[in-house]
C-alpha cells in the first residue's frame, strides 16, 4: 500500500514537473507563428468615369483596343489591351491639321477603322465657324496605327446632302460598306434640326449615289434643347440582327440619351423604310447614379470575346452642359430573346464593376 501511494506522489510530481515546463516554454514564446499572405493578384474591379472627355470610339484587332475621343485640335490615339486601364494610357497625336485650313478648327467625334489592309480615321472639322463643320478622312497604311504616316484623303459627302455634317461612322453588311453621319439640311444653318445620314461606299474615302435622311427628330424626347438625331453606331446581334444606335436631343442638356433603328431581316440599309424606330429612349439619364445626358457611344467585346460592352460619355451633376465636364463610362450589356440591345441603366459612378472577362 505504501509503494503504491509512493508510485503515485512520483507520478503526481513528474506531471506537475512537465507542465511548469510547458508552462515556462509558452512564456517565453512572443505568440504564434505569423501568417504569410497570399501574393497580391491584380484587381478584378474599376469603376466609373474612366477618364475625362466626350465622344469615346473604341476599334479592336489584333488583341488591341484602339480608342479616340474628341480633343478639338487633333487627334490623339490610345492603344491598350485592357480598357479597364484606359484612363491610365498615354496617346499619340496622330494628326494636327494645318493651321487656317478648312479642317484646322473643331476637331471633333473621330474613329477609327481598318479596311483592306489600310487603317482609316473618320472625324470632323471645319474652319472655325460652325457652318463649315464637315467629315473628313485620314488614311494610314502602316500595320500599326500608332506608326507611319496619316495622309489627308480629304472630306467624305455626298453630291445631294453636301452641307453641314458631323459624326461620320461606317455600317459593314454582306461585304458592303456604308458611311451614316449627322447633318443639318438647312444649308444657312437656321434650322439646327439634325438628322441621320446614310449612303453606300465605294472605297473608304468616297461615296456613290445619293444619301438617304434615315432618321430626323420626331418624338419629345429626341426635341430637348431642340431636335437632334446625331453620332450613329453599327450594331450587330450575336444572332445577327442589324441595329443602328443613334444619340437624341442636344448634348448640353441633361436629356441627352440614346434611341434605336432595326433593320428588317435581309432589309437594305439605304432604304429608311426599311428601318424600324423605337419610339422610347433606351438609355437615359440617372441622376441617383450621377449620369447626366448619357449617350454619344461605342461598343467593343470583352478580349475573351464572351461580353459586349457600350463605351459613352455623361455628365457627373446637373447643367453642366456640352463641354469639358463630360467624362467616360463602360459598362457591359446583353441582347433581349428579339435580338435588341439591353444596355440597362447608365451604373452609379465609383461603385466597383467587374472588367472585362478575360482582362490581364
Amino acid at each position: 500500500m505504501k509503494n503504491k501511494k509512493l508510485s503515485d506522489l512520483k507520478f503526481r510530481s513528474l506531471m506537475l514537473a512537465l507542465l511548469i515546463s510547458v508552462g515556462l516554454s509558452c512564456g517565453k514564446s512572443n505568440g504564434p507563428a505569423p501568417i504569410t499572405p497570399d501574393p497580391p493578384t491584380a484587381a478584378s474591379t474599376f469603376s466609373n468615369p474612366v477618364m475625362s472627355g466626350a465622344d469615346p470610339a473604341v476599334y479592336q484587332k489584333d488583341g488591341i483596343y484602339y480608342y479616340l475621343q474628341t480633343n478639338g485640335t487633333s487627334i490623339n490615339l490610345w492603344s491598350t489591351t485592357a480598357m479597364s486601364k484606359l484612363g491610365s494610357t498615354v496617346p499619340k497625336t496622330v494628326y494636327t491639321p494645318g493651321n487656317g485650313a478648312a479642317n484646322s478648327r473643331n476637331v471633333w467625334a473621330p474613329e477609327i477603322f481598318f479596311f483592306d489592309g489600310k487603317w482609316y480615321i473618320y472625324y470632323t472639322a471645319g474652319d472655325g465657324s460652325d457652318i463649315s463643320q464637315r467629315t473628313w478622312v485620314l488614311e494610314n497604311s502602316s500595320a500599326d496605327p500608332t506608326t507611319g504616316t496619316w495622309v489627308d484623303k480629304g472630306r467624305i459627302y455626298a453630291t445631294n446632302a453636301d452641307f453641314w455634317a458631323i459624326d461620320g461612322s461606317v455600317l459593314e453588311l454582306n461585304g458592303n460598306r456604308y458611311f451614316m453621319w449627322c447633318g443639318r439640311a438647312d444649308v444657312t444653318n437656321v434650322n439646327l434640326t439634325q438628322s441621320i445620314y446614310i449612303a453606300k461606299m465605294s472605297n473608304p474615302y468616297t461615296l456613290e449615289g445619293p444619301a438617304t435622311k434615315l432618321t430626323e427628330p420626331e418624338f419629345n424626347w429626341e426635341k430637348n434643347g431642340f431636335g437632334v438625331n446625331e453620332g450613329p453606331e453599327a450594331l450587330i446581334s450575336p444572332d445577327s440582327k442589324v441595329f443602328l444606335i443613334y444619340s437624341a436631343s442636344y448634348c448640353g442638356t441633361d436629356d441627352y440619351a440614346l434611341g434605336m433603328l432595326g433593320l428588317k431581316a435581309g432589309g437594305n440599309p439605304l432604304v429608311k423604310a426599311d428601318w424600324t424606330k423605337s419610339d422610347q429612349p433606351i438609355f437615359v439619364k440617372q441622376p441617383q447614379n450621377s449620369a447626366f445626358g448619357p449617350g454619344h457611344n461605342s461598343f467593343f467585346k470583352s478580349p475573351d470575346g464572351k461580353e459586349n460592352w457600350i463605351i459613352y460619355h455623361a455628365n457627373s451633376a446637373t447643367n453642366q452642359g456640352c463641354a469639358d465636364k463630360r467624362n467616360v463610362r463602360m459598362q457591359k450589356f446583353t441582347f433581349k430573346a428579339d435580338g435588341s440591345p439591353d444596355f440597362g441603366m447608365p451604373v452609379a459612378t465609383g461603385l466597383q464593376i467587374n472588367k472585362p472577362s478575360g482582362e490581364k
